[in-house]
């Protein structure tokens, strides 16, 4: 087991460095230069020198690369000219209040997922079957920012339950004390991830039911609800925390959109602002936070798939 988590880390840390790898060419490659695309059009070529000269831009590549590299590790992910602050603090007040929506996402997900396909799979090709997979054919096509839409204009404009707007507040104490306000914004994301999870929990645990050991436990005599949440359940969730982690990327792109949406001020908030201002250094430092937390996901999803099915440390 120490050996398997050794290799994912190491393969971590190579993934990382080649996003890392990735993103500084971002920054080599906007149009103008960085120097012209955070000074704006108006500048001279006086400040465009200076400015690549205070910031180690008119360096060779590796040179730059080395220095940028190690600012990123330092927790240094550079200056918002157009906000007067260091990205690394505005990074620090927008990761948790994202941290908290993504996590209730999740949480809703994974609690109402997991029940549901198992639910479908010992009553497939049943109504109930067949209407619950409509429903999530449904929501899983659907794009998020529409989604949200159909839930404001509905809880919202015509029935007047939820506000339209997300929690406001500086920490994440403020948007705990919102929780009517953070319905919504969860909703949008999770109905979406349940679709998805739901689907494969289904068919996974439609696989397994079939499998010799199902057969064997109940020749012994198991009883059906024994057979299902002590022997396939555990089986049939490995696909599952696979999923959780190569999800992360995919429920971070529709935070993005929700935030937005919702005016819900996380990191999504953030990088659409940025975005609409031309502040490449808040974007770059965004994208970087959010490869970091994909990788990481990937890295937690291996772990956890090696605990729940030993065989995969070979």
């Amino acid at each position: 087991m120490v050996g398997y988590i050794i290799r994912r880390l190491i393969q971590a840390l190579f993934v990382t460095l080649l996003v890392t790898m990735g993103i500084f060419l971002l920054l080599h490659v906007l149009p103008g230069g960085a120097a012209r695309a955070i000074l704006g059009p108006r500048a001279n070529a006086a400040q465009i020198a200076q400015f690549n000269h205070d910031n180690g831009l008119d360096q060779a590549l590796p040179l730059q690369y080395w220095a940028y590299l190690t600012h990123v590790i330092r927790g240094d992910f550079g200056f918002s000219y157009k906000l007067n602050q260091s990205v690394g603090s505005i990074l620090a007040q927008d990761i948790p209040k994202t941290m908290l929506l993504v996590g209730l996402s999740y949480a809703v997900a994974i609690v109402v997922a997991v029940p549901l396909g198992i639910y479908q799979a010992v009553r497939r090709n049943k109504v109930d079957d067949y209407a619950l997979t409509g429903a999530t054919f449904i929501f899983y096509s659907m794009p998020v920012f529409w989604l949200g839409i159909l839930l404001i204009g509905l809880f919202s404009f015509t029935l007047h339950l939820l506000p339209a707007e997300g929690p406001q507040g500086e920490n994440v104490g403020d948007l705990l004390g919102q929780l009517s306000s953070i319905v919504l914004p969860v909703a949008t994301l999770s109905l979406i991830t349940i679709a998805s999870f739901s689907r494969y929990m289904r068919s996974s645990t439609l696989e397994n039911m079939v499998q010799d050991y199902v057969r064997t436990a109940r020749a012994k005599g198991a009883s059906n609800n024994r057979v299902l949440y002590v022997h396939v359940l555990r089986n049939a969730l490995i696909p599952i925390i696979t999923l959780i982690g190569l999800s992360v990327g995919f429920i971070f792109s529709g935070a993005l959109i929700t935030e937005a949406l919702f005016n819900y001020p996380g990191l999504g908030l953030r990088f659409w602002n940025a975005a609409l201002t031309n502040d490449f250094p808040v974007i770059l430092g965004i994208i970087v936070v959010a490869a970091f937390g994909t990788v990481l996901g990937n890295l937690a999803a291996d772990i956890m798939y090696a605990v729940a099915d030993p065989r995969v440390r070979l």
